[in-house]
């Protein structure tokens, strides 16, 4: 049977079969080919080319196991430094990505029987910090290149001269604290005593003015020659105090009725808003495309903050926080259900969006408030009916 064309059908097939990647115990790392299949390994290894590699390796076979050896573990650090750093890593994780190459060095043809083996002598000769798990063997790569080793010692020099910086300027300032209190001299406690008086006759009088005087206060009655003057400019001030204070009542008693409305309306409002017939939108990227940004109905609640939900394209159930799920505006017109608010529970007609204020305009449907407006209602505190 001649060999197809270069274009043929069947020529093309074997190249798309040949570029993916194929069992390693069908290549032959001497030959360095890859068969696909046994019957396809069996006649490779009765082949006058595989023979006459097996006849030169056979001469030093030490030489070429070296020589795999050698590339193999030169090719797998280089790929764990470069793609992981010194993180800890999975060894099977860096395995499978050092297969993935097509040209790579099979372990088959190294000292080594196995991965774990090669991890083992990984630890031991100080490439790599090795330890095992319940999960299995994890490693994590040393990096030995002199400019990292002078990069890293240049941080350690400079947080060094960083805290000892820190350190001399807090001695520093130790140093002036001792000396501020050594140069000043030692202020006497205050001795309390209890009041006695000597005479019992004699009045105590406590002065809050400013000058203090003990004994009997003596009221004078005469006013001075200004006393007439001072008078309606007291009277005026009196009266302009008196009108700002009763103003400032006023204002206080205002601000003291808005805040107790403030008040009244965050104390209505409640942390937990899911309720079961409302349609919401699941906003998690955890369940991956095939639910984010799509619509459901809340079948049941539980523990207040956990939802079951039925999707409404498939159909299929889920179990997600409330933090998942936004509510679902419909068009005007439509009924909704006011989830959080002094209106909680109430069903509703959407009259209106103002979208630069992200709230509603809503009419009441149910209720003892039934055909009451209102707005200002906010996006997250209603949603659509089921």
């Amino acid at each position: 049977m001649g060999k197809a064309d270069f274009l043929s059908p069947k020529a093309i097939g074997n190249r798309i079969k040949a570029k993916g990647l194929q069992k390693l115990r069908w290549y032959c790392q001497m030959c360095q080919k890859q068969c696909r299949d046994e019957n396809g390994f069996k006649c490779h290894c009765l082949s006058e080319s595989h023979q006459r590699q097996l006849l030169l390796a056979s001469e030093n076979p030490n030489q070429f196991m070296s020589y795999f050896s050698e590339e193999f573990k030169s090719d797998f650090l280089e790929l764990l430094r470069r793609r992981f750093g010194t993180k800890r890593v999975h060894n099977n994780i860096v395995y499978n990505e050092y297969i993935s190459n097509r040209e790579h060095v099979h372990m088959n043809s190294t000292q080594w029987e196995t991965l774990t083996d090669f991890t083992k002598w990984l630890g031991r000769e100080g490439f790599c910090k090795v330890d095992e798990t319940p999960k299995g063997w994890y490693v994590q790569y040393i990096d030995r290149d002199p400019e990292t080793i002078r990069r890293q010692e240049e941080l350690e020099k400079k947080k060094k001269q960083d805290l000892d910086d820190e350190e001399r300027s807090a001695r520093f300032i130790e140093e002036q604290v001792r000396r501020g209190r050594e140069g000043k001299e030692p202020e006497e406690e205050p001795l309390f005593t209890e009041l006695k008086r000597e005479n019992e006759d004699e009045k105590v009088a406590f002065n809050l003015g400013g000058s203090s005087s003990v004994g009997p206060s003596k009221s004078s009655t005469s006013l001075g020659p200004s006393g007439l003057k001072v008078g309606p400019s007291s009277k005026r001030k009196d009266q302009s105090y008196s009108a700002s204070s009763k103003e400032k009542k006023r204002k206080s008693a205002l601000d003291e009725i808005m805040e107790m409305e403030e008040q009244k309306k965050k104390s209505v409002r409640s942390d937990n808003w899911i309720r079961p017939d409302i349609v919401v939108k699941v906003i998690t990227k955890r369940l991956g495309d095939k639910y984010y940004k799509k619509k459901a109905i809340i079948r049941e609640v539980q523990n207040k903050y956990t939802a079951v939900v039925k999707m409404v394209d498939s159909g299929d159930k889920l179990k997600l926080d409330q933090s998942h799920l936004e509510t679902v505006i419909p068009a005007p017109g439509k009924r909704v259900v006011i989830v959080n608010g002094q209106y909680r529970d109430a069903e509703a007609i959407l009259d209106g969006i103002d979208e630069k204020k992200f709230s509603a305009t809503l009419t009441i449907d149910s209720g003892h408030m039934k055909g009451k407006t209102v707005e200002g209602i906010a996006y997250e505190d209603f949603s659509k009916q089921a």
